[in-house]
């Protein structure tokens, strides 16, 4: 008869083991019987309830599925159309600084015919189109010198995109520093350095951080701002103006 020995020395034969296992299995079994129809009479009590759960859950995914298909898809495709003239005057006004204020009027205001970026903002105010409207007409307004009207279009901009983004918050803050505003601006650059990190616009901004940081005296937080440059952005143009600013926030 096959034996085996457990810890402590007694021994015991697989026919003396078999009652208690069986015993054990049918206690498990007896639990897991209860257990299952316990959960199938809270299932029956609150049928109606589950049915009314997942039949609004369905409802609002179709719902949602119109809403993208049947509304924000075409708004967005609309928008697009409409600001496509205004879009081509602003990127010609980048291009061509001899015609850039002329562009530049013509992309924000519209040309009697096309809507500028004002006009596609108030009339399409929820699409993609419109929030690259409300950014490219913050940028138009701090290149004419309306610096408040740039910031207030530049804060109402939202975009996960990591480089408009950053270039909004900047703006901001050179918008600010323009009135001379520089806690403001401060505040502004170190939002844009922290938005995305990434080796074009976070070097930027960190160097106009410590910048605007020793021209409010702040030299302890310019000299942390220029060590962050210094260390994480080495290769960075901006970095080749770090060993001269550290040495002037460190006196």
């Amino acid at each position: 008869m096959a034996t085996y020995k457990k810890r402590g020395g007694k021994i015991k034969s697989a026919q003396q083991e078999a009652p208690e296992q069986d015993s054990v299995t049918a206690e498990v079994f007896t639990t897991l019987d209860t257990s299952a129809g316990r959960a199938e009479a809270w299932v029956a009590r609150n049928q109606n309830y589950i049915l009314a759960t997942i039949a609004t859950i369905v409802v609002i995914v179709l719902a949602y599925l119109a809403y993208m298909n049947f509304v924000v898809k075409p708004l967005n495709e609309e928008s697009s159309n409409a600001m496509a003239q205004a879009q081509a005057y602003f990127q010609e006004g980048a291009q061509d600084p001899t015609l850039q204020d002329s562009l530049y009027s013509l992309a924000l205001d519209g040309d009697g015919v096309n809507p500028g970026f004002v006009e596609v903002i108030e009339n399409y105010g929820s699409s993609d189109a419109a929030q690259l409207a409300t950014y490219n007409a913050g940028m138009i307004y701090f290149q004419q010198g309306d610096y408040e009207q740039a910031i207030s279009y530049l804060d109402d901009f939202s975009s996960d995109d990591p480089i408009l983004g950053a270039l909004a918050l900047g703006g901001i803050g050179d918008a600010f520093a323009e009135l001379n505003q520089l806690e403001d601006a401060l505040e502004y650059y170190q939002k844009a350095a922290s938005f995305a990190d990434n080796d074009l616009t976070t070097p930027r901004f960190l160097l106009k951080g410590a910048q605007v940081a020793m021209a409010v005296s702040d030299n302890s937080k310019a000299a942390k701002i220029l060590q962050k440059l210094k260390e994480n952005y080495a290769s960075a143009p901006e970095a080749d103006k770090v060993a001269v600013l550290l040495a002037q926030a460190q006196n």
